[in-house]
């Protein structure tokens, strides 16, 4: 019997030492967590973050897509898509870019026509499609030419 109530009491000893444990980090971290937003520290990487994030908006500039309308065949008949965005592209490539819209234009009318109807039903198409554009957009242009697509009209009738 007394081996019963010895295995019994080990267990518990873990657990009170692992709470206590657990108590001192917590108590530890968020003493760290106090002294880092007291003294200023946190702010300051965080206004390292916008700094840089706006020198990079300075660099930055947008070219128009011209509006694409594509035919897609349906079980029902034929719908229409018109899709119009803008490249966002670092200043320094902007007209390497340009240069390249024709290109851009036939990789993104290809790709949406090779589309299904059915392509568009499912969630998050959009996010898919968006991403798949921009690859084939980077392909043509060079990775570091174009850093994002965005899509301003996205409309199937």
């Amino acid at each position: 019997m007394t081996d019963i109530s010895e295995a019994e009491s080990q267990p518990r000893r873990r657990g009170r030492r692992s709470m206590l444990l657990g108590l001192a980090l917590a108590a530890a971290l968020g003493g760290a967590g106090f002294y880092a937003a007291y003294s200023g520290m946190a702010f300051a990487l965080w206004e390292n973050r916008s700094d840089a994030a706006g020198a990079a908006r300075d660099r930055t500039e947008f070219i128009p897509i011209e509006e694409l309308l594509v035919s897609i065949e349906d079980e029902g008949g034929t719908r229409h898509l018109r899709f119009a965005a803008s490249l966002e592209v670092a200043r320094e490539h902007r007209a390497e870019v340009a240069d390249l819209m024709p290109r851009i234009l036939d990789v993104l009318n290809g790709y949406l026509r090779a589309l299904d109807a059915k392509d568009f039903s499912e969630p998050g198409t959009l996010v898919r499609l968006r991403a798949q554009m921009l690859r084939r957009i980077q392909i043509v242009t060079g990775d570091d030419h174009v850093r994002d697509l965005l899509v301003t009209e996205f409309v199937l009738n």
